[in-house]
């Protein structure tokens, strides 16, 4: 079997909040938005001539995304591996679920940041990094004290390891 058609391929890696809200929004996009996407269709139907129909064309864009990201969404379910957090950390190295502070080395500041070590669905803006992002990656399996390099889009970075929890 080639390796893309194999399941491990597809595990998403989330914590149990993070499976919750993927649960969460595949049931708000199947039982209240395709409802309210066929009202508008049905609506815009009603217009008349689809041909010149911007209404009747939105809605059914609308739904196109919609459907595509319900299957998104299914496959990220099926396929979810729930990051245990009596495992996540001994408290010696940095694992998924790990939050992490680190003291940024590279800058004259010396300011502290704290990230939480997520799988990629659940990472964000703030302060959940992806196990797969570069800082994600360079921290994972680390100890308090160490100190890393890390190539990043902006250059190079050192941070230290201050505390895992």
């Amino acid at each position: 079997m080639p390796a893309s058609a194999n399941n491990e391929d597809k595990v998403t890696l989330v914590t149990k909040d993070g499976f919750k809200k993927l649960k969460e929004e595949l049931d708000y996009l199947r039982n209240i938005k395709r409802k309210e996407i066929a009202d508008r269709i049905k609506e815009a139907i009603s217009y008349g001539d689809l041909s010149e129909n911007s209404e009747y064309e939105e809605a059914k864009n609308e739904q196109a995304f919609v459907e595509g990201r319900i299957i998104e969404l299914e496959d990220k379910v099926k396929y979810a591996k729930i990051i245990d957090d009596k495992k996540k950390s001994d408290g010696k190295s940095v694992q998924l679920g790990s939050t992490v502070k680190v003291k940024n080395r590279s800058s004259k500041s010396s300011k502290t940041l704290d990230y939480i070590i997520v799988g990629s669905t659940e990472a964000d803006w703030d302060n959940k990094i992806s196990n797969e992002s570069p800082v994600g990656k360079a921290l994972l399996d680390r100890k308090v004290g160490d100190r890393i390099k890390i190539h990043v889009p902006a250059g190079i970075v050192e941070y230290e390891i201050l505390d895992i929890e």
